[in-house]
């Protein structure tokens, strides 16, 4: 099994998990392929980030949504094809934990897989 972050991204963020303040988002597009399937999946991953050095992430503000899955292989078409709603699909993700995400405030470069 091969799993590939093709696009990564921190932002900041607001959202309450569990009574605790989140003020982060690591929002990912992954392909993962294995004998012949591939599965492509949005993700949105709430963290504290309190100061600019805390990228520690918390599991408990994840939520993640299959958008593909079948025969085939990772292809750059097939990536760009998927990349291009990823903020409306996961601003929808953000919305199930009543947070937000500010896509004009990334905390570092995104990185693409």
């Amino acid at each position: 099994m091969k799993v590939i972050d093709v696009f990564e991204c921190y932002y900041a963020a607001e959202a309450t998990v569990n009574d605790r303040a989140r003020h982060g988002a690591v929002v990912k597009l992954t392909a993962t392929t294995d004998a012949g399937q591939i599965t492509y999946e949005y993700s949105v991953n709430f963290f504290p980030h309190d100061d600019p050095e805390d990228f520690a992430i918390s599991y408990d503000g994840y939520v993640s949504e299959v958008i593909f899955q079948g025969k085939g292989r990772r292809s750059k078409k097939r990536d760009a094809q998927y990349l291009e709603p990823l903020r409306k699909h996961a601003d929808a993700l953000a919305a199930q934990l009543e947070g937000s995400i500010d896509w004009e405030q990334p905390l570092i470069e995104p990185r693409l897989g």
